[in-house]
């Protein structure tokens, strides 16, 4: 019989689940999607039900293998990307949650990170895990449910539960519990995580109060972690990639040389810049992450995260009725030569970095009489290439390498004008792969990697294809006066 050369992906998503097989060209075969609902049981707390999710990853993933019509039989491996920082705890015995799990979007843990501050321990934080105190990462997630679950605390001391994110959760229910283990990229999520020397650090477990028993195993991203259970597909079939979406999108982008870079258009931004085999620690409030871990050797990033992308444009359609799709706004903005002197600092939920300033609220600024939807609709999508500009000058300003091209995904990125605009204020080239889904195969291409689909980094690389690349056609004058103008508006957006 031939060896197979299919992989299934899943993507588990914020908003919904996917499943997507590939072949081992690297193109779509087929996928299935499922949205599931949110909760909010309080302002600014975010739940999912894990039972939920659970349900959807198998229907989807059963869905996927059976329209591609090759059967669990052609499927080489299961890689698996996943929304980060999202925390569950369950019941080992039963695999059972012992809540809902919460949600990276979750704020409730705010004064906890702010004590912990003002304590002076984001230093230790940030020298060992790359990251700052913040309530988007796990760690204090999972403190918050021991603390108020009746006898959670206890139990886990007794190692009686577990914790994961979300691909943990996964992997056991996939295995039928034969397996807790997560991957590098997500266990550096945490806070509990010394991306050094690449092992949980009991200093910072005693910090934020997370009982050593309850932590997975930590592995390589692409290595076979095990078998799906009996009956979930009609022969098992081996689990062999697992990465945080934005590094998987790094890996789906072929990202693989110190100083290349992709951007994820999607409700916000993340730009992750490979720096290689050493981890650069920012002075500019970037973050330092484990890009991805292959045969025991870590490759880093930096990290910077935009809060309002997508989410900008969005705004325009549903808060203001301004556009009725987000395609619009592309034929906006070219009705205008520019933006006529008009800002949008998108801070609906404050600003990430390089600036994290929670408290930041959105700004239009330079309005005249003569200043129409046009213009408006045009500084929206200028503010999201204004603030990738950012985050490219915080990270040079930290002596990492300077992206002679940015790969970009999402869904801004099928937008022309964007993307020309992009180029012209980054000043570097920027590349629209064909293949799309690029968070999906990077979770196909470490699994492939496992299980021989693929040889190596090399044979991975090969199988990207450029659909566009806008080059940057501005004066340098013109340039910098934009920026200028983009600098004044931030720092009104950001004055107390």
């Amino acid at each position: 019989m031939s060896r197979p050369r299919h992989v299934l992906a899943i993507d588990q998503g914020t908003t919904s689940t996917r499943a997507i097989v590939f072949n081992d060209t690297a193109r779509t075969v087929s996928i299935a999607q499922r949205e599931f609902p949110q909760h909010y049981p309080a302002p600014g707390w975010v739940e999912h039900d894990a039972e939920d999710i659970w349900r959807d990853t198998l229907a989807t993933a059963r869905e996927a293998v059976e329209k591609s019509g090759v059967g669990a039989r052609g499927i080489a491996g299961v890689g698996i990307t996943n929304q980060r920082e999202t925390a569950v705890v369950w019941e080992r015995s039963s695999g059972k949650p012992i809540h809902r799990a919460i949600v990276w979007q979750d704020r409730r843990t705010a004064e906890e990170c702010a004590r912990l501050k003002s304590e002076g321990a984001e230093d230790l934080v940030r020298q060992r895990t790359g990251l700052l105190l913040d309530p988007y990462f796990s760690g204090t997630k999972v403190a918050w449910l021991l603390d108020q679950v009746s006898g959670a605390r206890a139990r886990a001391e007794r190692g009686e539960l577990a914790f994961g994110t979300i691909d943990c959760f996964l992997l056991w229910r996939l295995t039928g519990g034969k397996v807790h283990a997560t991957d590098v990229t997500n266990a550096s999520r945490t806070l509990l995580f010394d991306i050094h020397r690449g092992q949980w650090d009991e200093e910072l477990l005693r910090l934020i109060r997370v009982p050593r028993a309850l932590l997975p195993e930590v592995r390589d991203s692409s290595e076979i972690y095990g078998e799906t259970a009996p009956g979930l597909f009609e022969q098992p079939i081996p689990i062999a990639g697992i990465a945080g979406d934005q590094q998987a999108a790094l890996v789906g982008q072929a990202c693989f040389e110190p100083g290349m870079a992709k951007s994820t258009y999607g409700t916000g931004c993340f730009l992750l810049l490979n720096t290689g085999a050493t981890p650069v620690l920012s002075q500019n409030r970037m973050l330092t992450t484990p890009a991805y871990r292959i045969k025991g050797r870590t490759t880093y990033a930096m990290e910077g995260s935009i809060f309002a992308a997508g989410a900008a444009i969005k705004w325009l359609r549903d808060g203001l009725g301004l556009i009725a799709n987000a395609a619009e706004s592309a034929a906006l903005a070219r009705r205008v030569p520019d933006s006529h002197g008009v800002h949008m600092v998108p801070a609906f939920v404050g600003l990430g970095a390089p600036h994290w300033e929670p408290n930041a609220r959105g700004l239009i600024c330079g309005l005249t009489f003569d200043a129409t939807g046009a213009h408006l609709a045009r500084a929206a999508l200028e503010s999201v290439a204004f603030q990738t500009r950012d985050l490219t000058a915080a990270m040079a300003g930290d002596g990492a390498h300077r992206a002679a091209a940015i790969r970009v995904d999402g869904g801004m990125a099928a937008n022309d004008w964007f993307c020309q605009f992009l180029a012209d204020v980054v000043d570097a080239h920027v590349e629209r792969p064909t293949e799309l889904e690029t968070t999906a195969l990077g979770a196909a291409f470490l699994a492939g990697l496992a299980t021989g689909v693929w040889p190596d980094l090399k044979a991975l690389s090969a199988t990207w294809t450029s659909g566009a690349v806008f080059k940057p056609a501005m004066a340098p004058a013109r340039r910098s006066e934009l920026v200028a103008g983009w600098s004044t508006a931030l720092r009104r957006t950001l004055l107390k």
